[in-house]
């Protein structure tokens, strides 16, 4: 099923997620409708708050297109789609500098740096304990991910200059969809 993508605005984008206590079938049916709804977008990313969910729970499918030789040679040990629940970063190194879009900021897309390379633990669709290393393009959207199970938004994240030539489109973005920043 899809579901409806939240918007900037919209309070429950600036609200912490809530670690799942079990992997149950309606979490699962939760993270099948979250792919459904991701692929319909053309995403490679979506967290629980972004479908007006407080769970802690992620899904991510980058297609290989989306990276280089390198790094899509790293990440092939890690099968697409992932669903993550309770999804942490433990490690992070290096930098990317990039540009990053999202879902719940429709035409909106500014750059931004992050780490070049994270290990994430996490418990998989089976309820089973879980580590990866990711580096590129699939390293940047765990981060994405993960910043939005905390509150946390990639405009936050840019600086002030990059922030600044978008602030027209967020002030519209925002009153659209209950005002709250």
């Amino acid at each position: 099923m899809i579901l409806k993508i939240c918007k900037y605005g919209e309070k429950v984008l600036r609200e912490k997620a809530r670690p799942v206590a079990a992997v149950s079938e309606a979490m699962r049916a939760l993270a099948a409708d979250m792919l459904e709804t991701m692929d319909a977008a053309n995403g490679v990313g979506l967290a629980a708050q972004q479908v007006g969910r407080l769970e802690r729970l992620c899904v991510i499918d980058v297609p290989a297109k989306c990276e280089n030789e390198e790094d899509r040679a790293f990440n092939a040990p890690i099968a697409m789609p992932l669903v993550l629940f309770n999804p942490e970063i433990v490690s992070r190194e290096g930098s990317q500098d990039d540009k990053e879009g999202c879902l719940s900021f429709p035409g909106i897309g500014g750059s931004l740096v992050r780490a070049a390379e994270v290990t994430c633990q996490y418990v998989d669709i089976d309820g089973r304990n879980q580590m990866i290393t990711a580096r590129g393009y699939l390293a940047r959207a765990i981060q994405h991910e993960l910043d939005h199970l905390d509150g946390v938004l990639y405009i936050d994240r840019m600086t002030a200059v990059e922030r600044l030539k978008y602030a027209a489109k967020l002030k519209k973005l925002a009153k659209a969809n209950g005002g709250t920043r």
